[in-house]
């Protein structure tokens, strides 16, 4: 063999090497991205649930409404939605 048809054949090993590694790493975001999907799924999932929990299903529900901020629900939505978006910083990697 010259040396051509090996630099050739070396060649086109190091672009198969190049390809099965992008395609690694495409498989490997899409992990990454549904993995994220599920966790903003089960963040949200988590919020419904514990508004369910304390009673706040509409923020004008109630003896107080979303602008009285001494009732007791307005301060339990605050906290929560407080929750949610430290959760939601988390799931993204951002620091709170």
């Amino acid at each position: 063999m010259s040396f051509e048809t090996i630099s050739l054949l070396l060649n086109w090993l190091e672009m198969g090497a190049l390809l099965a590694i992008l395609f690694r790493l495409s498989s490997t975001f899409q992990l990454i991205a549904s993995t994220q999907r599920e966790l903003r799924r089960a963040i949200h999932h988590l919020g419904e649930r514990r508004a369910a929990e304390l009673g706040i299903n509409n923020a004008f529900d109630g003896p107080g409404n979303a602008f009285d901020s001494f009732s007791p629900h307005a301060r339990a939505y605050d906290e929560s939605t407080i929750e949610l978006h430290h959760f939601a910083r988390l799931s993204l990697g951002l620091n709170p």
